[in-house]
């Protein structure tokens, strides 16, 4: 029963911003860690940043100082503004959940596409 579909990606100019968003919806659990990770083709998944229910952040740090994630626990949605944003930033971004009751989970979005134009 458990989704996360993500929105808000695209193509911008370098230098441009772009907010994802990621909705959850369908657990009965309350979500401890929201994250987002980002893969190329041909390339490995690789984590962008991640949020606690607290709204303790956490970034690599190619993208430190640029993103910002943020969340609404009582939506149980997750955002990510990218600003400054780079050609190498581009990549399809997933948002995944992670549940207090570990058990159950971690679910994963379907991904959306981000292409920044150099």
């Amino acid at each position: 029963q458990v989704q996360l579909v993500e929105s808000g990606g695209g193509l911008v100019q370098a230098g441009g911003s772009l907010r994802l968003s990621c909705a959850e919806s369908g657990s009965i659990f309350t979500i401890n860690v929201m994250g987002w990770y980002r893969q190329a083709p041909g390339k490995q998944r690789e984590l962008v940043a991640t949020i606690t229910s607290a709204g303790t952040t956490n970034y690599a740090d190619s993208v430190k100082g640029r993103f910002t994630i943020s969340r609404d626990n009582a939506k149980n949605t997750v955002y990510l503004q990218m600003n400054s944003l780079k050609p190498e930033d581009t990549a399809v971004y997933y948002c995944n959940a992670e549940y207090y009751r570990h058990y159950y989970g971690p679910y994963w979005g379907q991904g959306t596409q981000v292409t920044v134009s150099s």
